[in-house]
């Protein structure tokens, strides 16, 4: 018996409304910046807790994951799994773990940041160089 596979579409309609127009912003967003990233739905379901992201959406380059998106009950997020390697002046980057890193995006306009941008593109390029070899 096949698996079916939940589409983001499908993951988007269930986000919470007030936080929905700004996951989509975001998800815009990292495909301008990276239109060759292959975009791939979790397959979760929201979470129990109102502390907990539920993951929505990972963006990969080849077999390497290097963005995602999740949403909060009241804000959504932007993480990168190499975001301790990223270069941040701007101390938009959170997160004490091995490795990844996550922005806070409270609004649509958030995820129009130059900031934003610009550490989404490092993320993308920190792959393509390693990618390269």
């Amino acid at each position: 018996m096949a698996v079916t596979q939940i589409t983001l579409s499908e993951q988007l309609k269930k986000v919470p409304s007030a936080v929905r127009p700004t996951v989509k912003a975001a998800r815009r967003m990292v495909k301008a910046i990276a239109p060759k990233a292959k975009e791939v739905a979790y397959q979760s379901k929201p979470p129990r807790s109102k502390s907990a992201m539920w993951k929505l959406a990972r963006y990969s380059v080849g077999d390497r994951n290097v963005a995602g998106i999740g949403a909060f009950s009241t804000y959504a997020a932007i993480f990168f799994y190499r975001g301790r390697e990223l270069e941040d002046a701007t101390g938009l980057l959170h997160g004490g773990g091995k490795d990844s890193r996550f922005i806070r995006l409270r609004t649509p306009a958030d995820a129009e940041r130059p900031a934003l941008k610009r550490i989404v593109r490092k993320a993308f390029a920190l792959e393509a160089l390693e990618a390269k070899g």
